[in-house]
């Protein structure tokens, strides 16, 4: 009996732990079952470059941690700061800016893992900063044509310059953003650092592996760009797998495979013909009914998916990227982003974390986004 309770203990954790990928990957199965297509719809669904590109991304990062680079920037962050809060607004700025350039997915690679690491040396609410820098992100990249997959694919649809993007993106984003810098503030507490026992001892860098990890995470934020996504997974398995097979083995594959099964389920829902009977009566031709409708089904499907549903409906793009935007808020279903974050960091009761802040950001959101971007768009 002793042993059946040992074995079923971490059989128990482990099935806590990867709950979101059994639920859409039943989820997936009985679409599959219910509503069977061909296997083009499903390679269509993967979306293989998206899928390809987190896969390079995410063993560039497993290297760049083990290597020990991002311990010793945050050690040497530290010795800079001198509150928990303007740690974390550090963090969380950065986590905006850098997803205005390199998308929030990236963003979120490159910010939750030194979070993380200061969680370790100074008492910084780690949960509370991580949830904050899913929000920022999702803020932030709601401002560039490139800062995340809906506004690329909005951005090529609406035929608007890089910087006519921008400044018709820009009263959306400034109150996204506004919001988040001042639920930051409030959330986090002001008390000084305190830190643990040895935490500014020298971190030693594996020099080589960091340079591997940086190389190939420019390589594949380029190729991302150039849509050579594919080749650039393959240039970086090759290579890790000549020079740096633990990192390899280490990388979060159950979250890749968490992704993949979210895509295909997210890709399915959106396309039974009820989800798409429901969207052909809807007036989408009112700006309200429209922003309401991009919020609403990216709380559902997630906001890619339901971008790629709405754009055909929709005749204004950005107006729809306005509200796919805001759609990322809310539910952690509504931008992958949240997924990634909640992932990364692996936060007990994560979910409920995010929900309890997100849920309440989106009531207050949405509409003074709609305001502003109805009187200043």
């Amino acid at each position: 009996m002793n042993a059946d309770v040992a074995v079923a203990r971490p059989l128990r954790a482990a099935l806590q732990r990867e709950w979101l990928l059994l639920v859409f990957a039943a989820v997936g199965v009985a679409l599959a079952w219910i509503d069977p297509q061909p296997a083009s719809a499903y390679r269509r669904w993967l979306h293989v470059p998206s899928l390809a590109g987190l896969t390079g991304l995410l063993i560039a990062i497993q290297a760049i941690g083990d290597s020990g680079l991002v311990q010793r920037a945050a050690a040497k962050l530290l010795l800079r700061m001198r509150s928990v809060r303007g740690v974390g607004l550090l963090m969380v700025a950065a986590a905006a800016l850098l997803s205005m350039v390199l998308t929030n997915d990236v963003s979120l690679f490159l910010i939750v893992p030194p979070t993380l690491a200061l969680g370790g040396l100074c008492r910084l609410p780690v949960g509370r900063v991580v949830v904050l820098e899913a929000l920022a992100v999702n803020a932030g990249s709601s401002l560039s044509p490139i800062g995340n997959p809906q506004n690329l694919l909005l951005w090529q649809r609406a035929g608007v310059s890089f910087v006519g993007f921008m400044w018709a993106m820009l009263p959306a984003a400034s109150v996204m953003c506004a919001l988040v810098a001042g639920l930051a503030w409030c959330w986090l507490p002001a008390e000084q650092i305190t830190l643990a026992a040895g935490a500014l001892e020298a971190e030693r860098v594996r020099r080589p592996l960091a340079a591997l990890g940086v190389v190939a995470l420019v390589g594949m934020v380029v190729t991302l760009e150039a849509g050579r996504a594919v080749v650039g997974l393959g240039a970086v398995l090759v290579a890790f797998g000549l020079l740096a097979r633990g990192s390899l083995r280490r990388a979060d594959w159950l979250l890749l495979s968490t992704l993949a099964v979210i895509f295909v389920a997210l890709g399915h829902a959106g396309a039974l013909p009820p989800v798409r009977g429901a969207l052909e009566r809807l007036d989408l031709s009112r700006p309200l009914v429209a922003y309401v409708a991009g919020i609403g089904l990216s709380q559902v499907i997630s906001n890619v998916p339901a971008t790629v549903l709405l754009m055909e409906r929709v005749h204004d793009p950005l107006a729809l990227a306005v509200a796919v935007n805001v759609g990322g808020f809310g539910l952690a279903i509504g931008s992958l982003a949240n997924l990634i974050a909640l992932r990364l960091a692996r936060l007990p009761h994560g979910v409920r974390l995010l929900h309890r802040v997100s849920v309440p950001f989106l009531l207050v959101c949405a509409p003074l986004v709609y305001l502003s971007w109805r009187w200043l768009g």
